[in-house]
């Protein structure tokens, strides 16, 4: 079988690594990846596959890329303002917004986000919900 893979370096000896097979089945958006960005429409994606990749973006870059990837015709999401509303997004940036980011699909359809932290992560209250798996899922019996 005749396969390629591209390897990306991440730094702090982790990379990115894109495998392509030319007998693979095609993707199947909304299932094995989203069919778009968030906050343009859904971007939900089966459970096991893989969601988004996000990149941590310095502050005073955030907006030049997003500007660069709008002037190549990317399409992006609107900026997300995360923070800890119960939506988890705020309507406009405020002291306790904790990341800004906006997402975009690169040409083979996989979700990316540009993310730039605005507070050290890692105290105990930064995680306000327990972590889910396929088992919680109404109706699944494992």
């Amino acid at each position: 079988m005749e396969w390629r893979n591209e390897e990306f370096d991440l730094g702090g000896g982790n990379a990115l690594a894109f495998f392509w097979f030319p007998d693979a089945p095609d993707p199947v958006p909304g299932v094995s990846a989203p069919v778009t960005v968030p906050g343009i429409g859904d971007w939900t994606s089966a459970v096991g596959s893989m969601n988004h990749v996000a990149f941590n973006v310095p502050q005073e870059k955030f907006l030049e890329y997003r500007d660069k990837l709008k002037a190549k015709g990317v399409r992006v999401s609107p900026i997300l303002d995360h923070d800890d509303s119960i939506l988890g997004v705020a309507r406009e940036l405020h002291p306790g917004v904790f990341v800004r980011s906006f997402y975009f699909q690169d040409p083979d359809g996989i979700l990316l986000e540009f993310a730039c932290w605005r507070r050290v992560m890692g105290q105990p209250d930064d995680v306000r919900h327990e972590p889910k798996t396929a088992a919680d899922r109404v109706g699944v019996r494992v």
